[in-house]
């Protein structure tokens, strides 16, 4: 192999529950960049569309049970044996273990549809928070990314983006905003993260954007 080829030394797993437009999004961000690449896709659901859209990206992807996840000897396992510059939570709808969060100690990230603290905790994911926003008439809305720690959303964050909620606008309407962040940021977070020499002070250059 030619020594001077292009190789990309940083991993990515993704780690997802539902659809996975997020995890799409990334993936093919990264297959154009000299950076990191996604080895690596999980689900806690086996008919989670995400897999298939990993997969037609080949990209190896594959689900595990909860038995699996908090067990020593299965996806931590799994990611001691990859060793992954940084895990991304896309839409994950588990708690977190708290044997991975220690084994990769700030290198473990999550996307929240919300500009935390508000908006978040257990329950509150996908359309049952762009439900609440619109229910309470807020103004604005945004995304939150953030490292991951013992507790659902409370991790110290990275990055936030807002936008402006008009009057007329529906959940659906809502969503579709935050997406819109969530496909801009989300790569640009990543590949900030994974090409810092100190993975905890990663998005120092992003936090100052935040608006």
């Amino acid at each position: 192999m030619n020594t001077k080829e292009t190789k990309k030394e940083k991993k990515i797993v993704i780690f997802a529950s539902g659809s996975g437009t997020n995890t799409q999004n990334v993936i093919q961000y990264f297959q154009q960049s000299k950076v990191a690449e996604v080895v690596l896709v999980l689900s806690n659901k086996k008919d989670a569309k995400v897999l298939a859209r990993a997969q037609a990206l080949h990209v190896n992807a594959s689900s595990f049970s909860k038995t699996e996840l908090f067990s020593e000897e299965g996806v931590s396992k799994t990611l001691k044996e990859i060793q992954p510059d940084l895990i991304v939570l896309a839409g994950f709808l588990l708690k977190f273990p708290e044997n991975i969060l220690r084994e990769f100690p700030n290198k473990v990230i999550n996307i929240h549809p919300a500009l935390l603290p508000k908006y978040g905790g257990k329950g509150m994911y996908g359309h049952h928070v762009h439900e609440a926003i619109v229910a309470n008439n807020e103004t604005e809305t945004g995304i939150t990314i953030h490292y991951v720690n013992e507790n659902y959303d409370e991790g110290a964050s990275i990055l936030q983006k807002k936008i402006e909620i008009i009057p007329s606008d529906t959940a659906e309407d809502v969503a579709k905003k935050v997406h819109l962040l969530e496909y801009e940021w989300l790569p640009k977070v990543i590949e900030e993260l994974v090409s810092s020499p100190n993975p905890s002070r990663g998005g120092a250059l992003l936090k100052d954007q935040n608006r």
